[in-house]
């Protein structure tokens, strides 16, 4: 038997001996109307095609982040669109850069949210007291789990945080993170933080992961670690944007499995494609253009303001349980169409498919679909 033919999976074909990247249809993760990129996606992408490390090189990466967190809009304010249609790009080219751009993004649209600016020098909360600056790499820890809890203490000399913040990815690579902690028995508030200063220790030796195995995630303990309040209490859960953040993580989810998805369309375009390679393409392709609508009509919301009678965590949890129904169709019709044979032996498929299945995993399946009904019934409508 003579073996199937190659399996072309990815928007992007790396020239090793130039270090540029050829664009494939890219029009595939584009929000806007046209269907065409921005300026800005295609210079970002034509940045992220210049690091034949992207995402593995996680000191690289995030320096990358960091330039691009000086031109990527924030959500909210007109380019919300844009900004998804960024992420999900970075994510069909690389999900581990993409998991590594969209929380240093989010920190970034936080701290707008609260007032600060560091390009402006505006800092209303002192968040230069930690260290915290134009070139500082962000990460936002505000999980919480049975047996840790974080407390953040006013002491004569400042804030400080005591205790340990689980799932705290990238803790040992990041500068600066957004960590939430309790200042009394139930109300939290959030707190800037130096991963480098005194009283902060990450674990080591916990992340056994297949996929992402570049964006370590591990408890973090601290140990009178100063710190710097961002907003008042409970401000970081109330305010609108926290919604925001949980579907920019759902455009990467989409752009990723838009990724794997790629891999679809050589076998459906070959001689030897027969009816069920144009099954499992279409299928794919379908679920993510609706994921696509989902999303561009919720980023229009955003920027437009949601209006009274939608709840934002309901937005949200919507916009998610779809993309991630999508992303997971897509995972399914690429393992049913090509077998084994790219799991083994091509590596970007395997990385990919790896990658986008243990993101997945930030939707909490059941337990979400379930908080969509609890929302349904609150709004009364």
């Amino acid at each position: 038997m003579s073996a199937p033919p190659p399996v072309r999976t990815a928007a992007w074909a790396w020239q090793r001996t130039s270090g540029q990247a050829v664009l494939g249809d890219m029009s595939a993760v584009s929000l806007t109307a046209d269907g065409h990129d921005s300026p800005l996606v295609t210079e970002t992408l034509a940045s992220a095609s210049r690091m034949p490390q992207l995402g593995a090189d996680v000191a690289a990466t995030l320096d990358w982040c960091v330039d691009v967190g000086r031109r990527a809009p924030v959500a909210g304010e007109g380019d919300t669109r844009l900004l998804w249609e960024l992420l999900a790009a970075i994510a069909r080219v690389s999900v581990s850069a993409a998991r590594m751009l969209e929380p240093h993004l989010d920190a970034l649209g936080i701290l707008h949210q609260a007032g600060c600016d560091f390009a402006d020098g505006c800092d209303p909360w002192g968040v230069g007291s930690v260290g915290a600056g134009e070139g500082s790499s962000w990460g936002v820890f505000a999980a919480e789990s049975a047996g840790t809890r974080l407390e953040a203490v006013r002491t004569d000399a400042g804030w400080v945080l005591r205790g340990t913040k689980p799932w705290c990815s990238l803790a040992h690579e990041l500068s600066h993170a957004l960590v939430t902690g309790f200042v009394d028995d139930t109300r939290r508030q959030l707190f800037a933080v130096d991963l480098r200063g005194a009283g902060v220790q990450p674990h080591r030796g916990e992340w056994f992961a297949r996929g992402l195995p570049h964006v370590v995630s591990s408890p973090v303990d601290f140990h009178d670690a100063p710190a710097a309040p961002v907003g008042d209490v409970g401000w970081y859960l109330s305010r609108p944007g926290f919604a925001w953040g949980g579907m920019s993580v759902a455009a990467c989810w989409w752009g990723a499995a838009q990724g794997v998805a790629d891999a679809l369309v050589e076998p459906a375009r070959g001689e030897r494609a027969d009816q069920l390679a144009l099954v499992h393409l279409g299928r794919a392709d379908a679920a993510l253009w609706a994921a696509r609508s989902v999303l561009a009509e919720a980023a229009d919301l955003v920027d437009a303001g949601v209006p009274p009678g939608l709840d934002q965590r309901l937005l949200a949890e919507r916009v998610r349980a779809a993309v991630v129904d999508a992303a997971t169709l897509t995972l399914a019709e690429a393992d049913a169409a090509l077998g084994p044979a790219p799991l083994v032996s091509d590596p970007g498929h395997a990385r990919r498919v790896s990658d986008l299945h243990l993101y997945l995993r930030q939707h909490h399946g059941l337990r979400d679909a379930a908080r969509i009904g609890r929302l349904r019934i609150s709004a009364g409508s």
